[in-house]
């Protein structure tokens, strides 16, 4: 009976830690889709750093992630088809900045260290399709808060930003750090 219970509390423990790992530190994420394509595609398999948004929550700040990084959003956000699903997108624009998207696909930002703009594909040396609008938009950022899209810019390419606007930090579940499937594509970022 006692070498049952050590197996039960065993089997609970690591149950226990699989389940604390996958909320607070890594997480295994799958791409579902082609909105971050050429970056990402349908089917990879990816690994979700949680690390640096635990350890903002744990010391009572927001988890804002830096420009360029990309991250998953939980479920909160609902797609075109009405699904809840997490999404995986780029952050673009941080607080406070302002975002300008033109009908000729032209993206600028505006920040107080900034004020002239700059391209953020340009600045992230991201080679990516025209950014596509139906109409021309400009939103400022507001505290706590990211603006976010996929690479694939491309009309119906992405649902992102430019539909839901900003994102709260809160919605921000992780940011990639490695694709590990397939093979021989892995790569660290």
């Amino acid at each position: 009976m006692k070498a049952f219970l050590s197996v039960v509390a065993f089997v609970g423990g690591v149950i226990v830690a699989a389940i604390l790992i996958n909320h607070f530190v890594f997480q295994s994420y799958y791409v579902d889709g082609t909105s971050m394509t050429p970056t990402l595609r349908n089917n990879d398999r990816l690994i979700i750093d949680k690390v640096e948004r635990t350890v903002a929550l744990a010391g009572g700040k927001h988890y804002i992630p830096k420009r360029g990084q990309i991250v998953v959003l939980d479920s909160s956000l609902v797609d075109r088809t009405g699904h809840n699903e997490q999404l995986i997108k780029r952050v673009i624009g941080l607080p406070g900045e302002t975002i300008d998207i033109k009908t000729d696909g032209t993206v600028t930002i505006h920040s107080k260290e900034r004020p002239e703009g700059f391209d953020p594909d340009q600045e992230l040396d991201l080679h990516l399709a025209t950014t596509y609008v139906e109409s021309a938009l400009s939103v400022t950022i507001p505290d706590n808060e990211v603006f976010v899209m996929g690479d694939n810019r491309e009309p119906g390419g992405s649902f992102d930003s430019r539909s839901f606007g900003p994102v709260e930090s809160d919605k921000i579940q992780g940011r990639l750090i490695a694709r590990i499937f397939p093979l021989n594509e892995t790569k660290i970022f």
